[in-house]
């Protein structure tokens, strides 16, 4: 009896000291969500280059760089011609429809030397003297149809070249009233424009010779006067600068504090920035695939967001902010750009702006180089598409703040999309281990998995995501979990509906 007694306090006194060696995992409590603040109904929204819609030179993928030639030739052995991007495609149409309401702007540096050839004849075969490509009534035409096929509000800039400049250097508006007046007569609306991409890199984007935050003042003053009369729907994007803050390595450019303290000082509708953690290996850049789930890099937007943010809470402390183009890293992606290991980024910038109060995400682009969202060539989905498409399926517009603390788990909430009163959960592990935590309520989970990080392809709660034999979407069905412990596998990436 006396020995029982023994094994009995022994095991008694072994309770606490195993339970302390496996601790409850932290519970995710649905009562302490808290709303923090709202995103735009097209928060993820996307880029399609105007390089791609009037054909141009463009990103060489890695499998057709030359290493003899770029050292040969330097930088413009980084491009390759490509052909315009076919909007009529009824594969890129279905795609582009299961991504939801967006934004689609029609931009990129190209676009700051794009000449609107305003007549129905052929393409002339080489723009006028200060523009270096041609945008024709068909191409422009495309877009429109394009916006309005999938429900979308269009976004673009325009040119800012020598070509459209009067004798005295100054900016004239002749070629963005052709464009406007083409623009409705063919049943388009141009939502919101900056007045051209990127002004911080103006010297390395087509614009005059010595170009200062004086002339973009000046420039902006006569621009903004003709929106207000012409077209006074349109709201007013900009700067749109990028790299700044340490983000990117820039050895000349026209800082964004310059700009918006110029004379006379320009107001915008909507301040927007550009972001890019880092270069491309295809510009020598120094991103490895080792660091893309570190949470150094998983947090850089924000240190991007935390620049411009102080710059347009100095300048123009009212001015809703947009982030107009993203992506994996700057000059066409890198070679992991097309895998799952992106999805982490892709995902966790959506989620972490979102609490931030950014309104909109543009990501670039939907169909051109590594950091596509769909393959160049076959239109194919890649790993961030997925991502997109079930970010466009459960995250809504309101989000909210989690009090749930956890070592290796990110989280992010938002209303669940179409219901007034779920949430849709977001839980990212980029850990290497397996990870827990309890839920407190049943849920339907959506589970993304991959064989291997950098794997083309992305699993759903098990089962391979791909098109249909007929380039149709598949079903999206999650599976129903009870309330209890939910496992979360490394490198797991779990949204959760949660229905009240």
């Amino acid at each position: 009896m006396i020995r029982k007694s023994w094994q009995l306090l022994l095991a008694l006194l072994a309770i606490p000291a195993f339970a302390q060696q496996n601790p409850e995992p932290p519970r995710l409590e649905i009562s302490d969500f808290h709303f923090i603040t709202e995103v735009d109904e097209r928060f993820q929204s996307f880029n399609i280059e105007m390089c791609e819609v009037v054909g141009g030179d463009f990103w060489v993928p890695y499998g057709l760089l030359d290493p003899e030639k770029v050292k040969k030739e330097g930088f413009a052995a980084l491009k390759h011609s490509i052909s315009p991007i076919d909007l009529y495609d009824q594969k890129l149409r279905t795609l582009t429809r299961g991504l939801g309401s967006a934004y689609i702007r029609i931009s990129g540096t190209w676009a700051n030397t794009t000449y609107f050839q305003d007549n129905d004849e052929p393409k002339m075969t080489q723009a006028p003297e200060g523009f270096e490509t041609v945008l024709t009534r068909k191409e422009w035409k495309g877009v429109i149809d394009f916006v309005n096929e999938m429900d979308a509000k269009l976004v673009t800039s325009f040119a800012i070249s020598e070509g459209i400049r009067d004798r005295n250097g100054h900016w004239t508006p002749d070629q963005v009233q052709a464009l406007l007046n083409y623009t409705e007569s063919i049943g388009g609306e141009i939502t919101a424009a900056e007045m051209f991409n990127e002004p911080s890199h103006a010297s390395h984007g087509g614009a005059p010779e010595g170009y200062t935050a004086a002339d973009y003042a000046q420039d902006f003053e006569v621009f903004k006067k003709f929106i207000d009369k012409a077209a006074p729907d349109i709201k007013i994007l900009g700067p749109g600068s990028t790299g700044e803050g340490g983000i990117l390595p820039i050895d000349a450019y026209m800082a964004t504090d310059q700009i918006l303290s110029a004379k006379p000082q320009p107001e915008f509708d909507i301040f927007s920035y550009h972001f890019y953690g880092g270069v491309s290996r295809r510009c020598q850049g120094g991103l490895t695939p080792e660091g893309a789930l570190s949470e150094e890099w998983l947090s850089k937007t924000e240190l991007g967001l935390k620049y411009y943010e102080e710059a347009r809470d100095k300048f123009l402390p009212d001015a809703p902010i947009w982030l107009t183009e993203t992506a994996e890293a700057a000059c066409g992606g890198n070679p992991w750009a097309v895998t799952y290991l992106d999805s982490f980024r892709y995902l966790e910038q959506l989620g972490r702006l979102a609490k931030e109060g950014v309104k909109v995400v543009m990501h670039n682009t939907l169909a051109r180089s590594e950091y596509a969202l769909l393959d160049s060539e076959t239109l194919d989905p890649r790993p961030n598409y997925w991502s997109a498409l079930m970010w466009n399926k459960l995250m809504g517009t309101k989000v909210y703040e989690a009090d749930f603390s956890h070592d290796e788990l990110d989280i992010f909430v938002h209303n669940l999309k179409g219901f007034s009163d779920g949430y849709g959960v977001l839980i990212v592990n980029p850990k290497d281990m397996e990870s827990s935590f309890s839920l407190p309520v049943d849920a339907e989970k959506f589970l993304l998995t991959a064989d291997s990080l950098q794997s083309k392809t992305v699993r759903l709660n098990g089962t391979v995501l791909e098109l249909t034999s007929d380039h149709a979407l598949p079903a999206i069905g999650g599976q129903m979990i009870a309330a209890g412990e939910i496992q979360v596998p490394a490198h797991g990436i779990m949204f959760l509906a949660i229905k009240k």
